[in-house]
Parts: structure tokens; sequence; C-alpha cells
């Protein structure tokens, strides 16, 4: 009946869902959405919103069909592509192995995903409930290609770094813009070298 598969999906489904809590709500100790924008800033993803709440949706999105085992190959593309783009720019060049930060659990997943793909969710899932069943090799490349594409889709949207002396200006620009707004109404300064830092 495909217990174990159903193990598996919960257990992936609901750890991929805690991930985009993390992110967009701060939950399980998560750095919350202005958090997670300051880190994908810091990966050279910008802006940095819209990318913690894309990866976060689809991580949120994935997750819960990968649970549920509905359209099973497109949660696995979802989820794919946020591990591809994770692999390529946090991981990469750490090297393979987790220890050192390297890519190693973002490609578990991955192979784990295209496994469940070429299996089928089993028949305790809502793909086999509604006969909509699609297994097998090509059906598990076509998940892993779609994801490259969307991993590749988040590099394109990227905006084009800026050369650093722009960058530490709007720096600066953006956070006195949000210092004027969090004091609207009070007569506090901050002090210039928070500027200049």
């Amino acid at each position: 009946m495909g217990f174990l598969r159903l193990v598996f999906r919960l257990v992936v489904g609901a750890l991929f869902m805690g991930h985009a809590a993390q992110k967009l709500f701060g939950w399980f100790g998560g750095p919350g959405l202005r958090g997670a924008a300051e880190g994908f800033e810091g990966m050279g993803l910008r802006p940095g919103k819209h990318h913690a709440v894309a990866a976060s949706m689809a991580e949120a999105g994935g997750g819960a069909m990968l649970a549920a085992g509905l359209e099973t190959p497109a949660a696995a593309a979802l989820l794919s592509g946020t591990m591809m783009t994770a692999i390529q720019r946090a991981h990469l060049a750490r090297g393979v192995w987790n220890s050192k930060g390297g890519f190693e659990y973002p490609l578990v997943l991955m192979a784990g995903l295209a496994l469940l793909t070429e299996a089928g969710p089993g028949r305790l899932s809502l793909d086999a409930r509604r006969g909509h069943l699609h297994t097998g090799t090509g059906w598990a490349a076509a998940a892993l290609g779609a994801g490259g594409l969307g991993a590749l889709a988040v590099h394109l949207y990227n905006e084009p770094q800026l050369p650093a002396p722009l960058r530490a200006v709007e720096d600066r620009i953006h956070y006195a813009t949000e210092q004027l707004h969090g004091k609207h109404g009070h007569h506090e300064h901050q002090p210039a070298t928070r500027l200049a830092a």
C-alpha cells in the first residue's frame, strides 16, 4: 500500500513547510521575513524579500503537495528547484559534506524526491485516489528538469550586482528610509555613525 512512502512524504513535506514558516514568520527559531531577505541578499539574490517570499511559497506549496501526494511530479519540481538554488548559492563552494556546510543534505533530498516521483506516491495519496498517477523514470527526469528551469529563472530574475560603492550608498539610503518610517512622529535621531557603519 506504500505505507513507507506515506511516511517519507509526510516527514519531508512537513520539514519543507517548516522551513517556509521559519522564513516567513520566524517560527521554529527561524529568521523571519526580514532576516531571510537579508540572508538572500547576502547570497547575491536581490531583491532579497522577493526571493525569500518566492522560496517560502515554493517550499510551503511543494511540501503540502508532497505530504498529500497531490501532483507529485509538480511538488518534486518545486522542491528540487529550491534545493538547486540553495546548492548553487550557499553550498557548492563549501564542497560535498554537510559538516562543512556543503551540499550533501539538499542533494539527498533531491535524490529522494526523484526516487519518489519514479516510484509514485503510493496508494495512500490523493494522486492514487483520483486515478491521476504519473510515475516512471521519465516523470522523475521531467521533475528534475523543471526544477532546474525554476532555479535558472531565479538566477535570471536576480538584479545585477551593483558596484560596491553604489551598493553601500543604496544600503545607507535603505537604512535611513527604514528609520524615518520607524520613527515617524518622534523626535529621536540615530547617531551619524550608524549610517557610516
